[in-house]
Order: structure tokens, then C-alpha cells, then sequence
């Protein structure tokens, strides 16, 4: 958990810094500060969150009902990149919105707000209690059944606002 923590704290600073130096940039009229900025932006979708929550959910159904070993396979190869990958482009999103806050746009911290982002601690939860969903044969059979339902869900759902 702390290293997900160190990773997070340190991916948001190093985006913001790449923020606030590409809107400084655009601010003085360079045409590389706002494609810059413009790149940045586009990776601040709660909606991205999606496909990768159900790709979360296969992998944490199959690695609920393989044996160890492919399930340890599917974890190593699977999983563990998936998680690593929400932290990196949560805290992305989280940096770029800080340093537009931190230039003056206020409304910015709002968009934090947007039900979609509730996939991350989704996934997170899920990927940092997956030992203790493995070994009780109950929580094993229900989880087996919510991360089906996640899975469809998230990958038929409309999720319309």
C-alpha cells in the first residue's frame, strides 16, 4: 500500500509540474504550451476508467476461479499491471487538475467529483483484498459473481449521464 501511495503522490507532482509549466508556457504564447496542454487534457477522462474496470473484473473472475498457478500468471501479467495503471493515470488526472487549480481556474477540483472515478477505489479495493477473496471459499463464489456483473456491466452498460 505505501509503495501505491508513494507512486500516486509522486506521479501527481510530476504531472503538475508538466501542467503548470505547459499553461505557463501557452500563457506566453508558444503554441507547444497548449499542445501540450491539450495532450494532457485529453487523458483527464473519468470515462477511460471504464474499460479498464472491466478488464479489472475478468482478470479478478478468472484469477478467482483458476487453479494458483494460472491464477498467479493472470495476477503477474494481468492484474498487477492493471492496478498500477489506474494509480499512474488517477494520479495524472489529479496533478494536471492541481496545477490548473493552482493557476487560478477553481472550478477545476469539481471534476473530481464525476461518478465515473469511483472505478479507482473499485479497482484498488478490490486488487488490495484479492489474498483474502481467494482463501474464504464463500467470499470467493459471491466475488465470483460481482466481478461477472462488474465485468458485463462495465463493458455494456451505457453509463449515460
Amino acid at each position: 500500500m505505501s509503495k501505491a501511495l508513494g507512486t500516486f503522490a509522486l506521479v501527481t507532482v510530476l504531472s503538475a509540474l508538466l501542467m503548470a509549466l505547459s499553461l505557463a508556457v501557452a500563457k506566453h504564447g508558444y503554441p507547444q504550451g497548449a499542445f501540450v496542454v491539450k495532450r494532457l487534457d485529453g487523458i483527464a477522462d473519468a470515462g477511460s476508467f471504464l474499460a479498464i474496470a472491466a478488464i479489472y473484473s475478468f482478470s479478478a473472475l478468472l484469477m478467482l476461479i483458476l487453479p494458483i498457478r494460472a491464477a498467479g500468471v493472470v495476477l503477474t501479467h494481468a492484474a498487477d499491471a492493471i492496478f498500477w495503471a489506474t494509480i499512474v493515470l488517477f494520479a495524472a488526472i489529479v496533478g494536471s487538475l492541481l496545477a490548473r487549480w493552482a493557476l487560478g481556474q477553481r472550478e477545476v477540483p469539481w471534476t473530481l467529483l464525476n461518478w465515473r472515478f469511483l472505478f479507482v477505489p473499485a479497482i484498488v479495493g478490490a486488487h488490495l483484498a484479492m489474498n483474502e477473496l481467494r482463501r474464504n471459499i464463500l467470499l470467493r463464489s459471491l466475488f465470483f459473481v460481482i466481478f461477472a456483473a462488474a465485468t458485463l456491466a462495465c463493458l455494456f452498460w451505457s453509463f449515460s449521464v
